[in-house]
């Protein structure tokens, strides 16, 4: 029987597991709090729950040389670590994060070790790369050129539960969620490089009508530039990954940065109120009527849609916070996450687009489309944790089957990856919709 090792119990963890322990593999959840791990495998024969830590070293080291492969599913500043673990011990990787340089620069080592770390087998990164990829080469095999690609991917409440101003609940890592606000981005429109500061990043959103669900805000995505190399399309002139979110987002994101609320800086809080917080913010002298205030200090009107919302969000209460040193980062995720978490009866969804404008030696243009609407049932069975976890458990099986026969550190943008994964994502529900030959009126402008 094969063994998996993985490492962490967070939101996104529990498909996994089921899935694998339905396979007949037998799968360890290593984790600081044991009892999630424990509800995961829910007393099945082949499930085992350890109490780890990452300081464990020595533990870590012993449960991957005892599996035939390890899953982490920690945090991204631990995959490193455990990447060098599996390559001492050569037992395969797999990771739901991005590959960062110091991950890529274990190529030569892994290949040594005669094992694959296979990283960015999740949604997005994940899903977005294997999809894409396959329209890429569906191109290119016929003689075509991407001139424009699109990416755009968003976790969101259905559209039945978004009753809070900012549309948004959390249904994968919340601090993940709003660190991403501080995020730079770049990308290229019409052979033109744009360099988006984080000061600016919801400052100019674009809007798509995805169908079922409405219009929706689209924000760049990090680096979109550096694609163009890792999907092999250096012809194109656009190229953009985009984050959808529900209208008002932006606008209340951009309102909390020009605020400095989101800052990793620490700075003494003890004895503030929140509205006492945003009166330091802005330099008032005092909190009394800090939301007229606060519309002066931005230059907008009191009743702004994102002055709402910081409103709603608790951030005028003339209510003690109770911090000592602190950051204005970890105030204001700490309030979003208290009131906006995903009801047990509520859904979530995964909303996914890829546009591409395709040219071919005989003159002729098309765009083509490629889209998935992904809905959960509850807040315990979510559309984020499935779409994550279900490519990395397949993965976990054609590494074990020796479907997948290629070494050393890899993103799922061969065929050898993702054909055979994009396959079975199909048959589990999770599949993306492509139309061809659509008019070049259907490009984004």
């Amino acid at each position: 029987m094969k063994k998996v090792l993985i490492l962490g119990a967070g939101m996104v963890v529990k498909p996994i597991v089921t899935h694998l322990l339905s396979k007949g593999i037998q799968v360890t959840v290593a984790t600081r709090t044991k009892s999630k791990a424990d509800e995961m495998i829910n007393g099945h024969v082949n499930g085992k729950a350890v109490a780890w830590t990452v300081e464990d070293q020595t533990g870590l080291d012993k449960m991957i040389s005892e599996h035939d492969l390890t899953v982490s599913l920690l945090p991204y500043v631990h995959h490193v670590m455990v990447a060098k673990h599996c390559i001492k011990n050569k037992k395969n990787m797999v990771t739901t994060s991005y590959a960062k340089p110091e991950m890529r620069a274990l190529d030569a080592e892994a290949k040594a070790a005669g094992i694959i770390i296979s990283n960015e087998m999740g949604l997005d990164p994940g899903i977005d790369h294997m999809s894409a990829m396959r329209i890429i080469h569906h191109v290119h095999d016929k003689g075509g050129a991407i001139q424009e690609f699109y990416s755009l991917c968003g976790a969101l409440p259905a559209p039945e539960a978004t009753d809070n101003p900012f549309k948004y609940k959390f249904s994968w890592s919340p601090k993940g969620v709003v660190m991403a606000g501080n995020n730079d981005a770049r990308f290229m429109k019409h052979g033109k490089v744009i360099e988006i500061p984080t000061a600016n990043l919801f400052k100019n959103p674009f809007q798509v009508d995805f169908p079922q669900v409405g219009i929706l805000d689209v924000y760049p995505n990090r680096d979109s530039i550096a694609y163009r190399e890792i999907y092999g399309i250096p012809e194109v002139n656009t190229i953009f990954r985009g984050t959808f979110r529900y209208p008002g987002w932006c606008e209340t994101l951009d309102v909390i940065k020009r605020l400095n609320l989101i800052s990793y800086d620490k700075v003494n809080l003890d004895g503030l109120t929140y509205a006492g917080l945003i009166a330091r913010q802005i330099g008032a002298k005092t909190s009394s009527n800090i939301k007229k205030a606060v519309s002066d200090y931005l230059k907008i009107p009191v009743d702004a849609y994102a002055v709402k919302a910081l409103e709603w969000l608790g951030l005028f209460e003339d209510k003690p916070m109770n911090r000592k040193v602190d950051s204005t980062f970890e105030i204001t995720s700490d309030l979003m996450i208290e009131k906006m978490g995903l009801g047990l009866h509520e859904r979530d969804m995964v909303v996914m687009q890829h546009l591409f404008l395709a040219a071919y030696p005989d003159g002729k243009k098309e765009v083509i489309r490629s889209r998935m609407l992904d809905f959960g049932t509850l807040a315990t069975d979510t559309s984020i944790a499935r779409t994550v976890a279900l490519p990395a458990a397949i993965g976990v099986e054609l590494i074990l089957n020796g479907q997948i026969k290629i070494k050393g550190v890899h993103v799922p943008v061969v065929p050898e990856i993702y054909n055979p994964v994009l396959d079975q994502l199909e048959k589990l529900g999770i599949k993306m919709t492509e139309e061809y030959g659509l008019p070049l009126t259907e490009m984004i402008k």
